[in-house]
């Protein structure tokens, strides 16, 4: 026997773009359901790093107190180039309420977010409810109605007047939908550790370490421990490991010995690491009638400054007041052109962060005497300038804040305790 729900709007993906859609639509007097393929909240090397516009945005939304002391502030960023310091940022240079990114672990942003959705009558969130089919008026090409998911308790069919895709990078209500995309692969893959944070180094500080075609991100995570992301060409990991963890020890011995003790201790097998696949999306339409993409789903990007948490939140907050305006209004066609009000107003700052983020990509690989040394110049010239630091961090950072006063607040700075 299939179950059935009915509500104004279906969001499938409870990631930070479902369920800020969600709380910003329930707000609205909208009837939401959300459908999650987990049956919980905790996701390892997920969406951590939380941009000062998304921070900024969380705060007017009433979440950052509801996060009171599960988050640590960042409050510079290094690159180390072949041993020396190259680029140097502090984030208080930036005028702006709130400056500074801050690494919150996912599986507390995502409970506080459904917490205060929860408190809307119209809120309902299905975990462990994976999408099956989409439902269609007329046929296969028809308007998109519904959505049919597979749970413990059987088939749940959910009737809405729009269906929107937030199930991330590798979506399946993309791939259902028909709408065209191109994925474009990088040259490069993410191994992720996480490892003890080595008492000598500050930990407000984003740390980005290179060493000729090596590099790796060293990213301060709340309450006490660093995840390291190493770079490895396209595919190759099966390589990697057929040369044993002990090649995964020296690459991190090379960029960062203050690493190396831990990391013999913590990673004793292959278990203790996750592969990213780094690849971004192209979607030319973001909806159809019935159904609208949004966060990874319409943009897939790649790890580097942050960006996919902060377009998800972005895009939740601006998708949401269109289409309560849209319901308001008869719904229909309204929701169709609230659908593409939502790309046309969101796919320029897409393509910016994505443009930053390849060129940043193609830096990091350079490799051999010469590309090398160019891009330790280039580092050096952006770091001796307080403005153009200012310039190229802001169209990453600062898409949505106007410049004004540093709002004030008391955040986890430091870990709690030392492993």
């Amino acid at each position: 026997m299939t179950a059935e729900l009915t509500a104004q709007v279906c969001v499938v993906g409870g990631g930070p773009a479902g369920l800020t859609l969600a709380l910003e639509l329930a707000k609205r007097s909208v009837s939401v359901v959300v459908l999650e393929q987990s049956g919980h909240f905790n996701r390892s090397f997920r969406g951590e790093s939380v941009s000062p516009d998304s921070v900024w945005l969380l705060d007017r939304l009433g979440l950052l107190d509801r996060l009171e002391g599960e988050y640590a502030q960042m409050h510079r960023m290094e690159i180390v180039d072949a041993g020396r310091t190259v680029l140097r940022t502090d984030f208080s240079d930036f005028d702006y309420p709130q400056p500074y990114p801050v690494e919150l672990p996912q599986p507390a942003l995502l409970s506080a977010l459904a917490a205060a959705a929860g408190e809307y009558p119209g809120f309902t969130l299905r975990q462990g409810a994976t999408a099956i089919g989409l439902l269609r008026e007329g046929g296969e090409n028809g308007p998109v109605t519904g959505v049919r998911a597979r749970t413990p308790e059987g088939e749940l069919t959910v009737r809405a007047e729009l269906t929107v895709a937030a199930d991330g990078r590798f979506s399946k209500i993309r791939e259902m939908s028909g709408l065209p995309y191109e994925k474009l692969p990088l040259d490069r893959d993410v191994i992720w550790l996480r490892l003890p944070f080595p008492p000598e180094w500050d930990f407000n500080t984003y740390r980005i370490r290179i060493r000729g075609g090596e590099h790796g991100l060293f990213i301060p995570t709340h309450p006490d421990s660093v995840r390291v992301g190493l770079n490895i060409p396209k595919g190759g990991l099966r390589d990697l490991r057929a040369q044993g963890l002990t090649a995964l020890h020296q690459r991190l011995d090379r960029l960062a010995p203050e690493l190396s003790d831990s990391v013999r201790t913590v990673v004793d097998s292959w278990s203790e690491t996750s592969m990213l696949d780094i690849f971004t999306t192209v979607v030319p339409r973001w909806s159809r009638p019935g159904l609208v993409l949004m966060g990874d789903a319409a943009h897939t990007l790649t790890p580097i400054l942050g960006q996919g948490v902060n377009h998800a939140i972005i895009d939740a907050v601006t998708l949401a007041p269109l289409v309560g305006d849209a319901l308001a209004a008869g719904g229909g066609e309204r929701l169709l052109g609230a659908g593409e009000e939502f790309q046309r107003v969101r796919e320029g700052a897409v393509r910016l962060s994505r443009a930053l983020q390849l060129r940043q990509e193609r830096l990091f690989a350079l490799d051999g005497p010469a590309g090398g040394a160019f891009r330790r110049s280039l580092y050096r010239v952006v770091g001796s300038s307080h403005a153009l630091q200012r310039r190229v961090l802001a169209r990453a950072y600062f898409q949505v804040q106007r410049p004004g006063p540093i709002v004030a607040r008391k955040v986890s700075a430091r870990p709690v305790s030392r492993a």
